[in-house]
């Protein structure tokens, strides 16, 4: 395993063995310091694959300290989803570098790359190059508002495949198909299906899933990761949390 793609060659080798991955969203803007380490200790006990660190937006100024109060209760890699270049910590293993393919916002597409490039190279972080392609949830998400773009519609799966491909060609490693924090509608399976038919890169998809039956349902359309982030906000629920990590792991005996 390569030094400069530790944790992207870590969580490939989770996808073989478990079927596919499972990510916990942490927003330090919803969770309080003080249950924040027992939720991580949870998910990583239950067999999580990794953390994603971010959102649309940041109200807290310790950023930082979230993080390494994540890394100090796991031994998974913990890896930046930034809404914003200043959402950056030294402390991370990894940072996915997002771009906003599904948009035309230059700023979602380079610009605030530019501005944090300097910081990922001085942090030593590991860069994993990923297609953002936000979905129509059903209602407006803050990622559509902050970025200012608009959603790709859900009934043209087409279109979030044509996308896809045009990153993979510009060799991204990723694609994330995201339908919001809090969105009313995950991402059609069909989409999914299409999409991981049209490309050979892994596939994240996120937002709006709230049941073990929906985390199965992306595996089984061809997701290699699922992330799910605010369906555990408000609800303090341990077996909850087991129920949907087990689900993305449908090679392993607990899975449902």
């Amino acid at each position: 395993m390569s030094a400069k793609n530790q944790v992207f060659e870590k969580l490939l080798a989770a996808k073989a063995r478990k079927g596919a991955g499972f990510l916990l969203l942490i927003d330090p803007d919803k969770y309080d310091a003080s249950g924040l380490e027992q939720v991580v200790k949870n998910a990583t006990a239950f067999g999580a694959d990794g953390f994603l660190i971010g959102g649309s937006l940041l109200f807290s100024n310790r950023f930082d300290a979230y993080v390494q109060q994540i890394k100090s209760a796991t031994d998974l890699p913990v890896i930046l989803f930034p809404g914003h270049s200043v959402q950056i910590s030294p402390s991370a293993d990894a940072i996915l570098f997002l771009s906003l393919l599904s948009g035309r916002n230059p700023e979602f597409l380079i610009g605030h790359h530019v501005t944090a490039a300097p910081s990922i190279k001085a942090f030593g972080l590991e860069s994993m190059p990923t297609a953002y392609l936000l979905v129509e949830s059903g209602r407006k998400t803050a990622v559509e508002f902050m970025s200012n773009t608009e959603p790709i519609p859900r009934h043209k799966p087409e279109l979030a495949a044509v996308h896809a491909l045009a990153a993979e060609y510009l060799g991204m490693k990723m694609i994330y198909l995201e339908a919001g924090s809090g969105a009313d509608e995950s991402v059609p399976e069909e989409m999914v299906e299409l999409v991981c038919q049209t490309v050979s890169l892994p596939v994240i998809v996120g937002g709006g899933i709230r049941s073990a039956q929906a985390v199965r349902s992306k595996v089984d359309a061809g997701a290699s990761f699922v992330v799910v982030g605010n369906a555990f906000e408000t609800r303090n629920d341990a077996n909850y949390l087991k129920t949907m990590i087990d689900a993305a792991h449908p090679n392993l005996p607990k899975a449902i």
